[in-house]
């Protein structure tokens, strides 16, 4: 057989080989580094047997999925660990995830995070152990016998669930053993640098009918510096919490009255505000009409998009005058509908339709996280009607107006080609050309790419664009979908040159995605300290005593003549305080007035970029932020913050 490993080279065996001694074959360091396999395309177990020609990559913690078969490995050692200080502990399921890994957990009375630490250290007992790690098959019935006689109730629930004559695989360690697809390393002893995390609640299977059972989160890495630099980053991403920041920077709200559905407060409402002028502008800019469509719409244009079908379990439905509605979450049957409002003909095309509309999605209760997971928010929708020679063009457009966006906040980002999911609709045809139009616009803007096989939307595949904040963690924003879907589901249809009707082609784009979660992720990315053209106060006016409160006056409505947004302190504070309380509400500057400033017409300024900047005349200051602020300019803190 003939192996093609992944530099483009090739092995030829005589014999099967599993994939660790291929590794070996390879080189030492290499089978001392591997994890698992990829074999033409899917993660294997270094166990798995390579019996005839294919292609093979030897995955390490270097790769994500190698990352994740070492974390999936700690979760079991995490498993074993309960089951060791806890046999009454009743197992459900322990996979990675995106930044480590959980185990969910049925035990009386839950864990505290005393009990991690003692977790944490029969953990490292098992590393130290050495425990080989084998795995094993067993028919449907002695599966289910096995772990009925090892009283997991959970595994045997999912055995009793899976699909006549699917293949049921164990795997075991020293005496433990997990009902598990792996793939999974060959001992503990690797398994060096790992951490558990934090405690939460999850219903078994994610019913909230079901019980509720214990999760522990942990995360696990090749090396101590990284787990480290990880951990930092965690204890650095609390602080910045958007939840916490926005309640003491007074942005928004939560409510029992309306659980994961935001309160806007004033502040907030200014950030927010400011956010979507720029919208407006960009827009405009780029040569976009803005259109506002309903909030709720009748089943019949639901079951026409496919909504109804595919989407049901996520939407909000009334009944009107003994008619079904939804409550819209999308905007694009919306969108479809204005196109469909007159005759269109192909001098009126590429049609660039945007919309700040309001959708609502039925998210899980266990789900919604502050603003980042929400039931109620604003997508910065747009919906391009185009001619199939158009759609490069218009695809680089959306790529480019996108990379303006992130590049104003200072986001990195990477992004990922998603292609056809198993529940989809329209011909193969139709499918690989507008995979096929994503993956040419990309190529001709010189944008590197990951594919993400199968996750596309139900109606076309996608670019989806990554973003990386300050501090490192990434977050899914920007998307451009392409669909041939519903403009034939609702007949769409524009007069060509030839004088015939063609059907056009529909672009969905969002730039910010969610304004709420964009806000969220911007008051984290910042730790709130927003620049100052985003400010929701830019200015804060102090005065050394209330002998000056006159002057301040004058200064905030000059201020706000110029269009800065200003607040005057008129307490009866000691002006330490009140600069230290402007600081900590991360306002860009302070103006400090007493008498010579009163006297000489001018202003103390002090700035959270450089801290004591000197007196200035208020003319002098006055220009000098408004270019700050129309220019959009992230200015860097100059001195050491406290």
């Amino acid at each position: 057989m003939i192996i093609t490993l992944k530099d483009g080279s090739t092995k030829e065996y005589s014999a099967p080989m599993t994939v660790l001694e291929i590794a070996k074959d390879i080189s030492e360091g290499l089978a001392r580094a591997a994890t698992a396999g990829e074999m033409d395309g899917e993660v294997v177990d270094l166990r798995h047997r390579v019996d005839r020609d294919c292609s093979l990559s030897i995955l390490t913690a270097s790769d994500p999925e190698g990352l994740a078969a070492y974390r999936h490995t700690t979760s079991h050692i995490l498993a074993q660990a309960v089951k060791r200080l806890y046999p009454q502990a009743k197992l459900a399921i322990g996979p990675s995830i995106a930044d480590g890994f959980y185990y969910d957990i049925d035990i009386e009375g839950g864990f505290t995070p005393e009990d991690l630490e003692k977790l944490e250290g029969e953990m490292k007992k098992i590393v130290k152990e050495n425990l080989e790690i084998t795995r094993f098959t067993k028919p449907r019935e002695e599966a289910i016998a096995l772990m009925k006689e090892r009283q997991e109730p959970y595994k045997v629930e999912l055995i009793e669930d899976l699909p006549e004559g699917a293949e049921i695989s164990f795997y075991q360690q020293g005496e433990f053993i997990d009902l598990c697809a792996g793939p999974h390393l060959m001992s503990t002893k690797p398994v060096k640098a790992f951490k558990l995390t934090s405690l939460a609640g999850a219903y078994w299977r994610g019913d909230e009918h079901n019980k509720m059972l214990t999760r522990i989160y942990g995360t696990a890495f090749p090396k101590k510096a990284e787990l480290d630099e990880y951990l930092t980053m965690m204890e650095e991403a609390k602080k910045r919490d958007h939840r916490k920041l926005g309640k003491e920077l007074g942005l928004f709200m939560m409510h029992e009255a309306g659980p994961g559905f935001p309160f806007f407060l004033p502040k907030g409402m200014i950030l927010k505000n400011t956010l979507l002028d720029y919208w407006h502008e960009l827009h405009e800019r780029n040569g976009y009409q803005e259109i506002s469509t309903p909030i709720i719409l009748n089943r019949s244009l639901w079951e026409t998009s496919g909504h109804w079908d595919h989407y049901k379990n996520n939407m909000y439905t009334t009944v009107i005058d003994e008619q079904d509605y939804a409550i819209k979450p999308m905007n694009c049957p919306g969108g479809v509908l204005v196109y469909q409002s007159e005759p269109r003909s192909y001098r009126d095309l590429p049609l660039r339709l945007g919309e700040l509309g309001i959708v609502h999605r039925h998210e899980k209760s266990g789900q919604l996280h502050g603003l980042m997971r929400v039931r109620c928010f604003t997508q910065d929708d747009a919906h391009i009607f185009m001619t199939p020679d158009q759609i490069r063009d218009e695809i680089k457009g959306v790529a480019r107006l996108i990379d303006e966006v992130y590049s104003l906040f200072g986001f990195k980002y990477h992004v990922e080609l998603s292609t056809r999911p198993e529940d989809s609709m329209g011909s193969d045809e139709d499918w690989e050309l507008a995979t096929d139009a994503l993956r040419g616009a990309l190529d001709d803007l010189g944008l590197s790419y990951a594919v993400n096989e199968g996750d596309g939307a139900f109606y076309g595949p996608k670019i989806d664009f990554h973003l990386q904040d300050s501090i490192g963690r990434t977050w899914q924003c920007g998307t451009i979908q392409l669909d041939f879907q519903l403009p034939l589901r609702f007949g769409l249809e524009y007069t060509g040159a030839d004088g015939e009707k063609h059907r056009p082609i529909m672009i969905h784009r969002v730039a910010f995605g969610s304004i709420e979660r964009f806000i969220g992720i911007l008051i984290e990315h910042f730790a709130g300290a927003f620049p100052t053209w985003l400010a929701p106060v830019q200015v804060k006016v102090l005065p050394i005593s209330e002998k000056f409160l006159d002057y301040g006056e004058k200064v905030l409505a000059e201020l706000k003549k110029a269009g800065i947004r200003a607040e005057l302190d008129v307490r009866s504070e000691k002006i330490g305080y009140k600069i230290r309380e402007a600081q900590s509400l991360k306002i860009p500057y302070m103006l400090v007035v007493g008498a010579k400033e009163e006297e000489q017409s001018l202003v103390a300024v002090r700035s959270r970029f450089k801290g004591d900047e000197g007196q200035s005349s208020l003319a002098g200051f006055t220009e000098a932020i408004q270019k700050e602020i129309a220019s959009k300019e992230i200015k860097k803190v100059e001195i050491e913050e406290k």
